[in-house]
């Protein structure tokens, strides 16, 4: 089994909204079975799930003090890939999950304020010596700091070669339990969220 957590310390950079669009998507190019974890107190990814009417991602209720077991367990019982949903702010818990990471992706929006915040997610992850990936998220069509934002990123670690836009779909589709692939399987939206995926894979392995 292969574990994604997706780690940001802060807010508002779209960590739910990737957790369960990479869930669908890993489930519907035949990768299951997946099971979602959401550490967060707020609960979004949990709620999100409860309004889903597909049997698929599973999700799954944990212990953080024995997260280790959790996923050992979870393993045994036949899933392939953990992805993690990370609360804003709570170094600790985000200390804790890290730890147990394949991989850390660290979604990030173009912009001063958020780039100036992923120092300490970075400084969390290399401390625990856990592979990382950047991904720009929430990018506005043409806008220059896109392209600024991954060079800058750059400077601290790998980013993912693919930019998630800004779509009211993303929003819209979370509603009700579902992903902009299950809304608009012919979209744009759909396809970033696939070529993140398949780009991730090759890290995961």
């Amino acid at each position: 089994m292969r574990t994604l957590v997706i780690a940001s310390q802060k807010g508002g950079v779209g960590k739910t909204t990737l957790a369960g669009h990479l869930a669908v998507i890993a489930e519907q190019n035949n990768y299951g079975s997946v099971a979602l974890i959401d550490t967060d107190s707020q609960g979004s990814l949990s709620s999100w799930w409860n309004e889903r009417k597909a049997e698929t991602p599973l999700f799954a209720n944990v212990d953080i003090a024995n997260l280790p077991q959790h996923l050992r367990q979870l393993e045994a019982s036949g899933v392939k890939l953990a992805i993690i949903d990370t609360p804003p702010a709570v170094t600790e818990t985000i200390h804790l999950v890290v730890a147990v990471a394949d991989l850390v992706l660290i979604p990030t929006r173009p912009s001063p304020h958020d780039l100036r915040a992923v120092g300490s997610t970075v400084e969390i992850v290399e401390a625990a010596g856990k592979k990382m990936v950047f991904v720009i998220n929430g990018a506005a069509s043409r806008a220059r700091i896109t392209g600024e934002a991954a060079i800058v990123l750059s400077q601290h670690g790998t980013v993912a070669p693919v930019t998630i836009y800004q779509r009211t779909e993303f929003a819209s589709s979370m509603i009700d339990g579902r992903t902009v692939q299950e809304v608009n399987p012919n979209g744009k939206s759909h396809n970033e969220i696939m070529d993140l995926w398949k780009y991730l894979l090759t890290k995961l392995r």
